[in-house]
């Protein structure tokens, strides 16, 4: 893919992070609005403990399984060619409101410190539906070095269907996400675009099925958490349904997407080897909970977790990373074995459980990589905790008087570095409110200055 000179991004990248400075201002102001009575601050989780054992390391072994090139084709064929990532985006339909638009609910959802230096909220519909929930973000910072895909700067949202009351069962379990026009920071749209899978060798496709609560963008390829395995697409590979229908996949006249416009289709994916996973055994076989990129270790590994459920046998959460392919012809691709199996590169035990959100992040000429957890809110508490951990020790931001660290965003998911502006990107999910009539907290996407992160743990 050709990318426009590196004059050009480099005013565009200068203009971008202009924009930041004052848009801060009001985002400080907002966030002074935040109670932080309401927050209760976690344990502190102490240091990382490296896992070292060759039987434990082994249950988070993958092994690759590509699909079928030609029935790709064929399904490429078939819809009438691929669409790009900027085709995708020039027919966004739904636009985000900027801060001065968000509501109560969706304002108190930023973070109390840091404060966040942009941050959007959904259109309305998105916004409060009970059926759809936001689980995970990444960018073209992730995609490329320089930010850009193609002409563009791109946010994509994860978002996962949960059937509520009135709602289509038969949708449970869906997975879409946000294509997010980026360029104007101050106004920022979207289009969906619903995850499937090919059957039939490649003469129809169906819905995928994922929790989608951790995702990557690495060159081309777009990696999505399914549980016990990674399912991963082709951003070349975009397909355009062309009969608007409820029905899902080949139809009298053409292909229908339960009324979406795009669908993407797995190429491939990695499925752990260990047997099926387990969130309640916190030594056997993991669960996928959250992804992000390191852009910082060589080469560019992709980072996992797991948040095993209340009640299993102890507190502690495995996080680990598996190192990208540098082999020609497998761009975005992780790096196998002669057998086609991942092995993880390192891997750590941390005692921050409930875990939402993990990053990865060595600073230029730092001996010791940081590990970002972002920590759900304790019983009683509205607000997350973030967490920067080491081998040496733990540390958070102290957001009150009284010494509380709940300062994080309110149920947050997801953690991604935008390298070029320096940000760090997460969104909220809005816990749905008893009724299940829409939201009790609001959904926000917003981004904090990693600079900043780190300034607020001292």
């Amino acid at each position: 893919m050709k990318h426009r000179g590196r004059h050009r991004r480099r005013r565009r990248g200068r203009a971008l992070r202009a924009t930041l400075a004052g848009t801060a201002l009001a985002l400080t102001a907002a966030a002074t609005l935040i109670s932080t009575s309401q927050a209760a601050g976690g344990d502190n989780p102490g240091s990382l403990t490296r896992v070292t054992s060759a039987a434990e390391t082994a249950k988070l072994r993958l092994h690759e399984d590509l699909t079928d090139h030609r029935a790709l084709d064929a399904l490429t064929r078939a819809m009438g060619g691929a669409v790009d990532v900027h085709g995708v985006l020039s027919s966004a339909d739904r636009t985000m409101r900027d801060l001065s638009a968000c509501d109560a609910a969706e304002t108190a959802a930023l973070p109390v410190r840091p404060t966040a230096t942009r941050a959007y909220c959904w259109d309305h519909g998105d916004a409060t539906t009970p059926q759809w929930v936001p689980r995970s973000v990444t960018t073209s910072g992730d995609a490329e070095a320089d930010g850009l895909w193609g002409p563009d700067r791109v946010i994509l949202s994860g978002w996962t269907h949960q059937d509520r009351p009135g709602g289509p069962a038969a949708e449970r379990g869906f997975a879409r996400v946000a294509f997010v026009d980026a360029d104007d920071p101050y106004r920022l749209a979207y289009r969906w675009v619903l995850l499937a899978a090919p059957r039939d060798g490649g003469q129809n496709f169906t819905a995928v099925r994922t929790g989608l609560s951790g995702m990557v963008w690495y060159r081309d390829k777009l990696f999505v958490t399914a549980r016990d395995s990674l399912l991963v697409f082709d951003l070349h590979r975009i397909l355009r349904a062309n009969v608007d229908s409820t029905a899902i996949g080949r139809v009298d006249g053409g292909y229908a997407a339960d009324g979406y416009q795009y669908v993407l289709p797995t190429v491939g994916s990695y499925r752990l080897t260990g047997g099926p996973c387990s969130a309640a055994d916190d030594h056997g076989v993991p669960c996928f909970t959250t992804l992000s990129l390191d852009r910082t270790t060589v080469p560019a590994s992709l980072v996992a977790s797991e948040s095993p459920r209340p009640g299993g046998s102890g507190r502690t959460a495995r996080v680990w990373r598996y190192a990208f392919s540098t082999a020609p012809g497998r761009a975005g691709l992780l790096a196998t074995d002669a057998h086609g199996d991942v092995r993880a590169t390192e891997a750590y035990e941390t005692a921050a459980a409930g875990v939402q959100g993990v990053l990865s992040h060595r600073r230029e000429g730092a001996v010791r990589t940081d590990w970002y957890v972002d920590r759900a809110p304790s019983v009683g508490g509205r607000h997350g905790t973030l967490w920067r951990q080491t081998t040496s020790g733990a540390q958070t931001a102290t957001c009150a008087a009284d010494g509380t660290h709940a300062c994080w965003g309110r149920h947050t998911a997801s953690l991604s570095y935008w390298r070029e502006t320096g940000e760090l990107w997460t969104l909220t999910e809005g816990a749905a409110s008893g009724d299940g009539s829409g939201p009790a907290d609001g959904r926000v996407l917003y981004a904090v200055p990693l600079d900043a992160v780190d300034d607020a743990l001292k």
